[in-house]
């Protein structure tokens, strides 16, 4: 046999009893340890069970009694954002009538009157009897034609091309299935403001206006929580400014 052969045959043998060696020892070794030394399992994906799911309130129904096809919730601060929003209802409502074949009733669109625009959720008897007031809450707007405090709700007068609604009146659109959510709390601090004026009571003044809204409003808690709940029930929303 010759002396390489005999080299390479005990190169094997050492090479067979180190890897048997290191088996033994790493499987051992696997074997003894402790649960806090294995590696961490992997944790299971999450199941669309799990997902989160938001609560369901009884005072947010009126989001839901609507079967348009789409939901569109558009959110106004200011007596300008109030009157664009106006405008753009009326596009959304035609361009899903031009483009999509789609009537009044398969869009649901629900503009939010909350801080300075709250004011023009309420009817020209309102204006006419605590106009200076209103003004006052809707960051001291006033008629763009007299410079003055309005005695009407200017988003209900026809033919006003000054402002941003382009003349659609909320009465208009309300007929055409735009709804509108209307800020308790906001209104509450207009009727502190008319109470301090008029030497009324707020609770009083509070209760009247919420009697005397433009048609399709829905009186909400606060303004920010009807767009938070209508996120919640599948509208899409935007504020418009």
């Amino acid at each position: 046999m010759s002396r390489d052969h005999v080299a390479r045959r005990a190169f094997l043998s050492r090479f067979s009893a180190a890897a048997a060696a290191f088996g033994a020892a790493f499987g051992s070794t696997t074997a003894a340890q402790t649960p806090s030394q294995q590696p961490p399992a992997q944790p299971p994906s999450a199941s669309p069970s799990g997902a989160f799911q938001p609560a369901r309130h009884a005072e947010d129904d009126w989001l839901d009694q609507t079967s348009a096809k789409h939901r569109f919730f558009m959110d106004t601060t200011t007596p300008g954002g109030l009157g664009q929003a106006m405008a753009f209802a009326r596009n959304f409502l035609e361009a899903n009538a031009t483009g999509y074949k789609l009537t009044d009733a398969d869009v649901a669109q629900i503009i939010c009157l909350r801080h300075h625009s709250t004011s023009f959720a309420f009817t020209d008897a309102m204006w006419a009897k605590y106009g200076a007031a209103l003004s006052e809450r809707a960051d001291d707007f006033v008629d763009p034609a007299t410079k003055q405090a309005p005695n009407v709700n200017l988003y209900e007068a026809t033919g006003r091309s000054s402002l941003r609604n382009n003349g659609i009146t909320l009465t208009a659109l309300s007929k055409r299935n735009v709804r509108y959510a209307v800020c308790a709390m906001a209104t509450r601090r207009a009727a502190s403001v008319i109470a301090e004026k008029s030497g009324g009571k707020v609770d009083e003044i509070f209760e009247e206006l919420t009697q005397h809204l433009v048609p399709n409003a829905h009186m909400v808690p606060a303004g920010i929580v009807a767009v938070n709940r209508a996120q919640e029930r599948g509208y899409t929303a935007r504020t418009v400014v």
